[in-house]
């Protein structure tokens, strides 16, 4: 058996004998596991530009709707509160925090309540980091606590859970950026590789001739007067020596480069929008772009459910504890 199956297998053991005794779920994403990381190495792709561009592109399709609060049959004095709470709240930072929960498979918002009269309303929602939560075998969000060791599960009513295609398998959700880290990785590697390949043929020599004869004192000012006006590839010789430089063709290498990064994109625009043609100038049929436009709305209703039933569950919070009825009003966006 080959060493790192020894160690995967020793890993799971060593997983399984915990969480049996802490009740705890294990997250089952296969790269954090393999790379032995936390989920806050997604966080990290987040500097990648193609990736940061792919993530704005998909949540300006939610930021750009226009929003409203409908009655939905609520008792008059429900609705005009619900209808103020909203109007004081940030709707479109807290939309963003919520699609967060596709990049990372969940994002927990935390609610800050506060009195205001009689009633008892939201200040404000603030996202938290999901390397501070983890679920229990029932699928309840816990809270980490200070040493890492001990969790707790989350007051009622104080947290929106926001899960992406989670089950009662996989409660953490499936992560749109952990379809993402190989292809930033590779990219990345090959960028410092096309980087040091520029570095060593893109530049021209530059050849300084000198007559028989010249002091070295002569030749060494000629190559800092050169160096003072050119950085590297230099070379000092006699006018006399005759110097031939052949340059191979390297626009393969370069072009090899180029696909590789080329190729790493577009799996990440797969990944994150489920296609290409928004993000990358491509060819193509007016029949293609149409249909690469029609799965971009097919993501945005997609994200818009996500976002709708988020604040619907902070109304329904909000009216469970300020009344009896149970008519709610709804948060509704509007899509063109």
């Amino acid at each position: 058996m080959k060493l790192s199956n020894v160690k995967e297998k020793l890993l799971q053991e060593t997983y399984g004998i915990y969480y049996r005794h802490t009740n705890l779920l294990p997250n089952p994403d296969t790269i954090l596991r393999k790379i032995g990381r936390g989920i806050e190495v997604y966080r990290e792709l987040k500097n990648d530009p193609h990736v940061w561009s792919c993530i704005q592109s998909r949540k300006s399709g939610i930021l750009s709707l226009q929003w409203s609060i409908v009655q939905n049959n609520s008792p008059e004095i429900v609705f005009e509160l619900v209808q103020s709470v909203f109007n004081k709240l940030d709707i479109y930072q807290i939309e963003s925090d919520i699609l967060e929960a596709p990049l990372f498979g969940f994002q927990p918002i935390e609610i800050i309540w506060q009195a205001e009269g009689s009633y008892l309303v939201p200040k404000e929602l603030k996202a938290r980091p999901q390397e501070w939560f983890a679920f229990d075998v029932d699928g309840n969000l816990l809270f980490k606590g200070r040493n890492g060791l001990e969790y707790s599960k989350v007051p009622e009513y104080k947290f929106i859970n926001v899960q992406h295609e989670a089950s009662g398998i996989n409660p953490y959700g499936h992560s749109l950026l952990s379809k993402c880290y190989w292809p930033v990785t590779f990219k990345n590697g090959g960028l410092r590789f096309w980087v040091n390949f520029t570095e060593r043929y893109g530049m021209p020599i530059l050849i300084g001739q000198y007559q028989r004869g010249a002091t070295n004192e002569e030749i060494q000012q000629l190559a800092r007067d050169l160096d003072s006006i050119y950085e590297d590839a230099i070379i000092v010789a006699p006018m006399d020596v005759k110097l031939e430089l052949h340059e191979a063709s390297r626009t393969s290498s370069v072009e090899l480069y180029l696909e590789l990064i080329r190729f790493a994109n577009n799996e990440i625009s797969k990944a994150i929008l489920s296609q290409t043609l928004t993000t990358e100038l491509e060819g193509g049929s007016y029949a293609a772009s149409q249909t690469h436009f029609q799965i971009r709305k097919e993501i945005i209703m997609a994200d818009s459910r996500l976002v709708q039933n988020s604040f619907n569950q902070l109304i329904r919070y909000l009216v469970e504890l300020n009344f009896s009825t149970s008519q709610v009003p709804k948060f509704l966006l509007h899509l063109e």
